[in-house]
């Protein structure tokens, strides 16, 4: 792989964009089970259901985290570099990378009460939450609460305020690369929202769903829950699209994949 045979010369956002792929590719490993889970219902155990919910919730979490690190590391590149140019070192980048994996195992632990449900209208068996210890709503609605902010509000909250600052700075400089750096941020903010953003709503009415707040029958709820199955795939489409605005976007990145081809063939 191209990023392992030159970690030991990775910038941080390298080191970022490292681990992103990783998350991003743990996530992908989840799809095609979700995939025939559509189909045919949940058919591959309880066991099953635990673990890949555990595997796609902690990278969930990860992946969007690790996004919020490249754009501050791109702050710190772009506005602040003669401040922190000789201060970021790789070996501190790399133990932040170990902080946000240990924070998205933390935060996929509620991933445990996932469990084999049989719906009781059609017989098919999913894998869902399953909240049976104390109060039910107030878990689910924590768990939730969880999702919505360190998933999605404050790492989008990051990416704004860095990337703001960024562009208002490229906008002052002149040269062609750091337009090329601006149309980038731009696509990176864009890419999330439009992926995440009609999942996060849509979860959000669901959780309003099962507090009762809004209005609950049978038309509604099967309009939902067809709603998250929609917008879940297609919040999935950005951990495709992640390493192409991140890499094959980059100039430094076609150079170095051209040089290790070149290497591979002779």
């Amino acid at each position: 792989m191209l990023f392992s045979t030159s970690r030991h010369t990775l910038t941080p956002s390298g080191v970022y964009l490292f681990h992103l792929t990783i998350a991003d590719g743990l996530i992908a490993l989840t799809l095609p089970f979700s995939a025939v889970s559509v189909i045919y219902g949940w058919v591959f155990g309880d066991f099953m259901c635990k673990l890949l919910s555990l595997i796609f919730e902690a990278n969930f979490y990860t992946s969007i985290i690790f996004l919020a690190c490249i754009s501050i590391d791109r702050y710190l590149v772009i506005v602040r570099a003669s401040e922190t140019l000789k201060s970021r070192k790789r070996k501190c980048s790399w133990i932040l990378c170990t902080a946000v994996w240990a924070l998205g195992s933390a935060l996929s632990l509620p991933a445990l009460f996932h469990k084999v449900i049989q719906l009781n209208e059609t017989d098919t068996l999913i894998c869902s939450e399953s909240y049976e210890m104390g109060s039910a709503k107030s878990w689910r609605i924590t768990d939730h609460g969880f999702h919505h902010i360190f998933g999605f509000f404050l790492p989008l909250a990051v990416m704004i305020i860095c990337y703001s600052i960024t562009i208002a700075r490229l906008l002052r400089t002149r040269g062609f690369q750091k337009h090329r750096a601006m149309r980038v941020i731009l696509l990176v903010v864009i890419a999330f929202l439009l992926c995440w953003t009609p999942y996060h709503i849509t979860r959000m009415v669901d959780t309003l769903l099962r507090m009762n707040v809004i209005l609950n029958n049978r038309a509604v709820r099967g309009s939902v829950t067809m709603a998250l199955t929609v917008t879940h795939s297609l919040a999935m489409m950005h951990s495709c699209i992640n390493p192409v605005l991140y890499a094959f976007v980059g100039e430094k990145f076609r150079k170095n994949m051209m040089l290790y081809f070149q290497r591979t063939s002779l």
